[in-house]
């Protein structure tokens, strides 16, 4: 297997370890759950911080919700849509958010967390922009139905999606969420 694609395997196999079990995770829990001998995690990785660092960034790249959001038929009625985008972002917010909070926690001290390399700026303006061009392509068939340009929608729609990652009680569900942005919370 390519280096690359072991060290893919490896990341895939332990992001539910590292949600789970977070810093703790043990190398002998690493290989069983990556079919591998605990030897070939340090081939592949230095250290379990770089196994850690990796699965962090696999967590934080859009990519699978992304393809999700590209399958959708542009022939479905928009409300839709949007609805199965929802639940491709929200599955991969989750999945961030799962993933960041375990890897943090254990972190002996701040210095050490700010001396890791962490995600640029860059790179997450990367992934922001890459979720809002996705997002854009589901309004583009309905276009001459919206009232705003369809990047304005686009950009909109995420802010209110994001806005749900972080529910607060009596937080409407995507769907009266979906129902309020395209119409509005005003009876007509």
């Amino acid at each position: 297997m390519a280096p690359d694609d072991r060290r893919r395997m490896i990341v895939r196999a332990v992001l539910p370890l590292v949600v789970e079990h977070g810093r703790g995770v043990t190398t002998a829990q690493i290989a069983r759950a990556a079919g591998i001998g605990e030897g070939t995690i340090f081939r592949v990785f230095q250290d379990k911080d770089e196994l850690f660092d990796a699965c962090v960034e696999a967590a934080l790249d859009p990519g699978e919700a992304l393809e999700m959001i590209g399958e959708i038929p542009a022939e479905l009625p928009l409300e839709r849509r949007l609805l199965e985008a929802v639940e491709a972002l929200t599955a991969h917010l989750q999945r961030m958010g799962a993933v960041m909070a375990a890897t943090l926690k254990g972190r002996l001290r701040a210095e050490e967390a700010r001396s890791r390399k962490s995600v640029s700026g860059d790179s997450r303006r990367e992934s922001f922009d890459a979720m809002q061009r996705a997002i854009r392509e589901l309004f583009v068939p309905d276009a001459d139905r919206l009232r705003l340009p369809v990047d304005k929608a686009a950009s909109l729609f995420l802010t209110m999606l994001f806005a749900q990652s972080r529910p607060v009680p009596g937080s409407p569900e995507p769907a009266e969420m979906i129902d309020v942005f395209l119409h509005g919370a005003v009876r007509a």
